[in-house]
């Protein structure tokens, strides 16, 4: 150890940018310092929309070369978005860079392989919401390819990144659980159901538990960043909900949570997976936590909505400066217009100002005309998404959820959080931002035996990051307003 604390680095990709965080661990202190930041631009190749996978690890060995002029480092660890993946040759090379989640190679896929293998089967082994670009369904959509014959291991992309790092192999759990390939209840590969697929099962690398080791840096690695070759990376929770989970600074029953970016996951922390129909067909997905909890809970598109509107706006001129949008969003009229924000047209990227438009002509309500009224709604339709979800979700769980701990780049937008509260109903705590960056670093921390288990851990949260607390508003129109907003929003299709 570093002295009385620990020091780990957090590598965290983000679907629009990643960093490299540096953080202290030890005597009641938790602390976080940026060492780089880096975008996460995605390339329109001929065959399909691609992740940039070697600018990735670039950026995360430069934030290694930072970590290195700060001092001693610990361990390393990485987390990701779920669903990606690389596929290695039989000499471990990767087999082209991997494909995007959305881009449009699965269309149709998804509903060919649940009619082929049934949509209650799929459920019952996996617990996964039906989403089109599932893991399970880009490797449906790539059979027959030269691509997957020629493939003989597929890696998720922290995985991958950790082989390039260390040059072991391995799939760590919380992340394979997204994939469609897991067995929710077992908490292993399923075998059969990747034959059934029609996938060789020896793709599928042996897993790892958050804490596990996962090597040392290699020689070339260490040469490049300065640390010593060697150096440990753990598999943390590298799914990035999953560590944005793990720093939920719950301290009382009755928690629900929001991990609020690219992508607002809700739900509930569980022991045991929901496998009902019902639960089934309200689209709530399974997937593994930390320590063998279940993070119950649906994928509702998030602040993707707003972040390609004010991509739309900026490359048109028109200013799309955040406080701003924010600031004309809180005098725009109320509940003008709402939407789900998991409409099929909202997936892909695009003017998406004109799509929120059309969805609004298309279900008759006033079309929103200045960028102000244009995010009132969007925020507007992600809190009433919150609401609907959490609510959804604690009878289907028979939990009773008395706060929303809502976390990630989110927890930024105080509109948001208090439309939240207010939507919902119930009391909001917002923060930390860098929940994911965070529980990254506790999982090390823990595996270096600095922190206790779960609740420690969560305690250490509460004690050491700014969180701000929003309470709804006590007043009868209020709640009759958002009631009447909720009754419009006509929610898309979920589990067929």
């Amino acid at each position: 150890m570093s002295g009385p604390h620990g020091v780990f680095v957090a590598a965290d990709l983000g679907a629009t940018s990643g960093r490299v965080m540096l953080g202290r661990v030890g005597s009641g202190r938790l602390g976080l310092t940026e060492l780089h930041r880096f975008p996460n631009t995605p390339v329109p190749l001929p065959d399909g929309l691609r992740w940039d996978v070697l600018g990735l690890f670039g950026g995360i060995l430069e934030g290694l070369r930072a970590a290195a002029r700060s001092g001693g480092v610990d361990s390393v660890g990485v987390d990701s978005w779920a669903v990606d993946y690389g596929l290695l040759d039989a000499d471990g090379a990767l087999l082209g860079p991997p494909y995007h989640y959305r881009d449009r190679r699965t269309e149709g896929v998804a509903e060919a392989v649940r009619d082929r293998l049934g949509a209650a089967e799929l459920y019952r082994v996996t617990g996964l919401q039906h989403l089109p670009f599932n893991t399970v369904f880009q490797l449906a959509s790539a059979a027959g390819t030269a691509q997957l014959g020629a493939a003989r291991t597929l890696l998720m992309i922290p995985d991958l990144m950790a082989h390039w790092l260390t040059g072991t192999v391995g799939a760590e759990e919380t992340n394979a659980s997204t994939t469609g390939l897991f067995d929710i209840r077992s908490g292993a590969w399923s075998e059969e159901l990747a034959a059934r697929l029609g996938l060789d099962p020896r793709l599928l690398p042996a897993l790892r538990s958050p804490g596990d080791p996962a090597g040392g840096l290699l020689p070339r690695v260490a040469e490049f960043t300065g640390l010593p070759a060697g150096t440990p990376v753990t598999a943390v929770a590298s799914h990035d909900t999953a560590s944005a989970v793990v720093a939920v600074p719950a301290t009382a029953p009755g928690a629900a949570y929001v991990s609020c970016g690219t992508w607002s996951l809700a739900g509930l922390e569980l022991d045991a997976p929901v496998l009902t129909e019902e639960s089934r067909a309200a689209g709530f997905t399974n997937e593994r936590g930390i320590d063998g909890t279940v993070r119950y809970l649906r994928n509702i598109m998030g602040l993707w909505l707003l972040e390609e509107c004010r991509r739309t706006w900026t490359a048109r001129g028109v200013p799309a400066g955040l406080d701003g949008l924010l600031a004309d969003a809180a005098r725009a009229e109320p509940f003008a217009s709402v939407v789900d924000p998991d409409a099929p047209e909202f997936l892909a990227p695009g003017d998406m100002p004109e799509r929120i438009r059309a969805h609004c002509r298309r279900t008759g309500q006033p079309v929103p005309g200045s960028p102000g009224a244009v995010v009132r709604c969007v925020l507007e339709s992600l809190a009433l998404a919150h609401r609907r979800t959490l609510r959804r979700a604690g009878e289907l769980a028979d939990r009773e959820v008395s706060r929303i701990h809502l976390v990630g780049g989110g927890a930024r937008n105080e509109l948001l959080c208090r439309m939240t509260a207010d939507a919902a109903g119930l009391p909001v705590v917002a923060g930390p931002v860098e929940a994911t960056a965070l529980g990254n670093v506790l999982v090390q921390a823990r595996a270096a035996g600095l922190v206790g288990g779960l609740a420690s851990m969560r305690a250490l949260v509460a004690r050491t990051q700014p969180l701000r607390h929003y309470v709804p508003q006590n007043d009868p129109a209020a709640r009759a307003a958002w009631d009447a907003a909720a009754a419009r929003v006509e929610p898309s299709p979920r589990n067929p």
